[in-house]
């Protein structure tokens, strides 16, 4: 498997439309450009720059297989992805989660 140094910013790799679907179609399994491309209204060319992106930010690893790559993503970088977002938003969602709890509805009059 080729796994680069990561160069790019996760974050902004997930800012382009085209790269969240690449990323939600690799949620479930490894994928070729073709396939990708099949499933997305973008030239194989641009999914393989939009792959190019997605591994330079550490979130996608390529595996070759005979003349093809398959895809997926990298599990390191995205969990380094989920940990930042837990330690920013986890401590607030979980006050909001119990305020919601705690909160009775208000009644309202018809």
């Amino acid at each position: 498997m080729s796994v680069a140094p990561f160069k790019g910013d996760p974050f902004d790799a997930l800012g382009d439309s085209n790269r969240r679907a690449i990323v939600e179609l690799l949620g479930s399994g490894g994928r070729t450009v073709g396939e990708i491309a099949d499933d997305l209204p973008i030239s194989r060319p641009a999914v393989s720059r939009h792959l190019r992106l997605l591994k330079e930010a550490g979130l996608v690893i390529d595996e070759p297989r005979g003349t093809r790559r398959i895809y997926q993503l990298h599990a390191r970088g995205v969990q380094a992805v989920q940990a930042y977002l837990l330690e920013v938003w986890g401590d607030a969602a979980t006050r909001f989660k119990l305020l919601a709890e705690n909160t009775k509805p208000s009644r309202r009059k018809p």
